[in-house]
């Protein structure tokens, strides 16, 4: 069923791009919501205040007893949750994101969820090993 999904969000994508069908277009647009998606998560910060950063300096002295100490122990550096107008700005900048990123997944003839299935196979089977 989610294979269907997918699929329709891809088709649907090819059938309502008509402007922008040039790869020059679809790869530069792709970078622009990228940088979307951060203003968006940066205003939630410095406009709204519903969310803060609270960063330090690593401290890189403590000792590791196994790598799943090591999540625990890494910071996001978030404090608080994103306010509903926040929450819809970032999402609609993400799924904006996501129409450009089916563009061009359908200009190179490729499959978003063959695409999805592959990262998930390599990061189930590396596991924590898939340092990123």
């Amino acid at each position: 069923m989610k294979d269907v999904i997918f699929d329709n969000f891809q088709n649907s994508v090819n059938e309502s791009l008509l402007r922008h069908r040039s790869i020059l277009d679809i790869l530069t647009k792709l970078q622009e919501s990228s940088g979307r998606i951060n203003r968006a998560v940066a205003k939630s910060i410095t406009r709204c205040g519903c969310v803060e950063i609270d960063s330090k300096k690593k401290n890189e002295t403590q000792e590791l007893d196994d790598l799943d100490s090591l999540k625990d122990k890494m910071q996001t550096h978030i404090s608080g949750q994103l306010c509903s107008n926040c929450r819809d700005v970032i999402e609609s900048e993400i799924g904006n994101n996501l129409f450009y990123l089916a563009s061009l997944c359908n200009l190179l003839d490729l499959n978003l969820y063959d695409i999805l299935l592959k990262e998930y196979d390599n990061i189930e089977t590396l596991g924590k090993f898939n340092f990123r």
